[in-house]
């Protein structure tokens, strides 16, 4: 079996899609001190701030880097909805990105919450909030991606969930810390082998 090599500038990742082409049996949430706020057309300064909170950890980048005209087409478009969980104190600690420009389709863009509140029981919380969005008059199915990449419980987590994984794809991109789109020490447990930007 070959191995592929990557440049050290390089990140590879494998990327695997899952889905639910039918709604869940309705659950309670579980219970979580964090609220979800709605965020219609967001300033693009304050998303990308609670993108780079949240995604950072795990090299999300995507965003940072989209030019804005093409961030605000989907930023303000009436079939993307964003929201924020924040705490008590109205404090953004978690995102929730839900995409219907598919006709019949809901697409969980982005799920996450800051690494401080990581195996506390509120991810559990924030998907029973994003499958009860997803699944409404008109989808049919629900659909979701993750990678190699993020927290190593979240393959498991959606799958758990009800997902059922249906595509595997290899993703190679420009290590986002070498060009300081990302801070240096971002994601530490992914080796950084090229030279990082001054």
């Amino acid at each position: 079996m070959p191995l592929i090599p990557v440049p050290d500038d390089q990140i590879a990742t494998i990327v695997t899609s899952l889905e639910m082409r039918e709604r869940p049996p309705l659950r309670p949430a579980p219970p979580s001190p964090l609220r979800l706020t709605h965020w219609p057309a967001p300033a693009s300064d304050k998303y990308k701030a609670l993108f780079r909170r949240v995604g950072e950890p795990w090299l999300w980048f995507s965003r940072l880097v989209m030019p804005e005209d093409s961030l605000r087409r989907v930023l303000d478009d009436a079939k993307v909805e964003v929201y924020a969980a924040t705490d008590r104190a109205g404090i953004e600690l978690g995102m929730l990105e839900l995409d219907f420009r598919v006709e019949g389709t809901c697409e969980l863009s982005y799920v996450g919450l800051v690494p401080e509140l990581t195996g506390k029981g509120n991810g559990g919380w924030l998907m029973a909030q994003a499958l009860g969005l997803a699944w409404r008059k008109g989808v049919d199915r629900v659909w979701v991606h993750t990678c190699t990449l993020d927290h190593p419980a979240a393959l498991g987590f959606y799958r758990r969930h009800g997902f059922v994984p249906y595509k595997r794809i290899v993703e190679s991109f420009a290590d986002p810390r070498i060009a300081g789109i990302l801070a240096p020490d971002a994601a530490p447990h992914i080796p950084c082998l090229g030279a990082l930007a001054r």
